[in-house]
This record gives C-alpha cells, structure tokens and sequence, in this order.
C-alpha cells in the first residue's frame, strides 16, 4: 500500500481529488493535510470584501471529494518537512511519514517592514483569517467616523482590495477613507500601459490616494519614504510573495529565493516522489509569472502526474499558456480586463468575471454532489 500525502487544498489538489473521486488508483493510501473543511476562493474576496456575496458563496466544500475518494482528511497544518526521510510535521509533534507528496500550500505575505503597525496590520494571507476579520473592520468604520484604511501594494491584489474597501463603506454609509500606497515602482508594473491607465482611473473616480512611495509600518499606521505619516485604523498587506519559511530545512532543493524548485512536470529537482504547484514552487525550465490562473490550469496535469507516478507511468509536462487573462474587480459590479496588450472594462467585464468564478465554484460543488451520491449508493 502506497501512500499518497495531498498538503493544502488550493485550487490544484481541487483537480487531483476530483480526479481520486472518480478514479482511484488500486493500492493508494492518500492522505489530506489542510487547516479546514472548506478551501476559499482567491478570485472572488474582492466581490465578498465589495458585498457582491456571502463567503458561503466563495468556498468550496472539500469533505464530499474527500469522501467519494476515500482520503483521509487531516484538519490541520504543517509546520515542517524532511525530504529525506519522506515526511511531513505538524504543529503537535506528529509526523505524517509518505511515499509521494504533493504540495499546493501556496505563498505568504511579505510583510515584515509593515510590522511595526502591530494590530493594526491584516495581511491578505492566510484567507481565512481575512475572510473572518473583514466584517468587523467594516463594522467599525460603519461606526466611527473618520476611519482610515491603507492598502500597501501596487499588484493586483492592492488595487482591488482598496475599491472593493471604498465600494463597501459607501454601501455602508461610512465616512472613512482608504489610501492606497504602491512603491515608486507604480499600479500594476507586469501589465499593459492601458491596463495601468484604466486601473488609475477607476481609482481616482473612486476618490482613492494613491502614494508612489514605500511604505514601513508605524504604531500609528504607516510611515512613507518622504517623512510622512499616514495614520491607520487597519494596514491592508498586499505586498509581495514570500516562500514559507519551513522550507528552508525541508532539504529540498530551493531557489534563490526560497521556492521549490521543480521541473516542467512539477517535480521537484532534488526529490522526485514530491511534486509542487502554485505559489510554493518556482519552475527552473522557464519563467512563470505567480498567479492563481497557474494553479487552477496546472491541476488536472498535476493529477495525471501524480497518477503517473504511482502506477510508473508517463508523467506530462504542464505548459502554461503566452498569456494569461486578468479580469480585476473595481468595486462596483466593473471590471477591467487585461491579456497581453489588450485592455477592455466595463459591467460586461464584471459579468463576464462573475461567471467564470461561480462556474469555478459550481464545477466543484457539483463535482461534489455527484461523488457523494455516487460513494452513498456504493455503500448501499
């Protein structure tokens, strides 16, 4: 009996579960490790941040794939690996030993130079504790007037937190204000000069400041490189990426900054029996942009490799597209659309990403459903 340990339950082991749901490979033990039941979805915090929905809406519910699969579901995280000796730590001491790992655990904030900010600081990772904590803070903006909320980060993920923040204390009849400071390097840096453009608009429309400084944390919220004081009820990290730092002992071979280094099938150079998605890793055969787009596309390969390497079979290599499509929210039901050098926004946009992240959730939930009926019937 071999045995198979998934560590995360991002959007590429969703793939592989489904995968085990409906074929599993004789003589596999597998074996789940994630803090919980129901995995949040990245691409739509910006809409329940926005009130567009609920988190229910935004989770997918991993206990009937688990189930339908006959994978032992672990609820809890790891705090440290050995690759040589082929297993993985959690925080109470137990080791989880393996014969094949996958790991889709993703990045960490980098946020060390906001620290200093103490309480006030909510980095956007892990989701769960944002996706907990957002209702009170825009209760207390609800209620108190003057509040003031910093977004610091200039990516993606900065811009449409900070009009996600603005659209939902304007619903909320709030008086605060949200600030959003992203370096000298600019909104956007990666993406089409359009798409930048768009991106300022929106966020001058929507009464945003935005400060080309950096940014370090301040008891009182945020100091820029000018000397200037920016104080804070709630500092917003949407900085850069870190690799988690258990890795640094895991005795895999990392990059130079900390990454899994893997191979075009997702393997890593060092240790053959893991494999790594996501954020985590870091391909040595090309450069690969981090990006949740990645993780969703690579996991149905990740899970025909993972069967490959069970049953000694051929493994495929996972090609990423030239270019990948980014629809970023605006607040309101708007949405601006970035491919390449093409630049498009509008509510059609908006829709047009409304749909292709509940269908991601409804694949999966009606994946589930279907598995679960089918492991009920099998039982009967």
């Amino acid at each position: 009996m071999k045995r198979l340990v998934l560590v995360g339950g991002g959007h590429a082991h969703l793939s592989v579960l489904r995968a085990l749901a409906r074929d599993k490979p004789a003589d596999v033990e597998v074996v789940l490790v994630t803090p919980n039941t129901h995995q949040n979805y990245s691409g739509m915090l910006p809409g329940y941040m926005a009130g567009h929905y609920t988190q229910t809406q935004c989770q997918i519910d991993l206990q009937p794939l688990t189930q339908a699969a006959r994978v032992c579901m672990v609820l809890d995280s790891i705090v440290g690996m050995d690759a040589n000796r082929r297993c993985v730590g959690l925080p109470d001491g137990r080791h989880i030993e393996y014969d094949l790992l996958s790991l889709d655990v993703g990045s960490e904030i980098d946020s060390s130079w906001l620290e200093m900010a103490g309480a006030r600081l909510l980095p956007v990772k892990p989701l769960d504790d944002f996706f907990r904590t957002w209702p009170a803070i825009l209760e207390s903006a609800a209620e108190r007037s003057g509040y003031r909320l910093i977004v610091v980060g200039g990516g993606a993920a900065g811009v449409e937190l900070a009009l996600a923040a603005r659209h939902a204390f304007n619903c909320a009849k709030s008086d605060g204000c949200v600030d959003l400071v992203v370096s000298e390097s600019g909104l956007l840096t990666g993406h089409a000069p359009g798409v930048q453009r768009r991106a300022a608009s929106s966020l001058d429309h929507a009464g945003i400041p935005v400060h080309r400084l950096r940014a370090v944390g301040a008891e009182e919220g945020v100091m820029l490189s000018d000397g200037s004081l920016l104080p804070a009820d709630c500092v917003i990290a949407a900085t850069g990426a870190r690799a988690p730092c258990w890795l640094q002992l895991s005795r895999l071979l990392l990059d130079e900054k900390g990454y899994i280094a893997v191979d075009k099938y997702h393997r890593s150079l060092s240790h053959p029996n893991v494999f790594a998605v996501g954020d985590v890793c870091a391909r040595q055969d090309m450069v690969m942009a981090r990006s949740g787009v990645h993780a969703v596309h690579a996991g149905p390969v990740l899970a025909r490799n993972l069967f490959a390497a069970l049953t000694d079979g051929q493994l495929g290599a996972y090609r990423p597209k030239s270019r990948s499509l980014y629809l970023l929210a605006c607040g309101p039901q708007y949405a601006i659309a970035s491919w390449g050098r093409f630049s498009a926004e509008g509510k059609w946009v908006w829709r047009w990403k409304d749909y292709i992240d509940q269908s991601f959730i409804q694949r999966f939930s009606k994946e589930s459903r279907s598995s679960e009926s089918i492991a009920a019937k099998e039982v009967v």
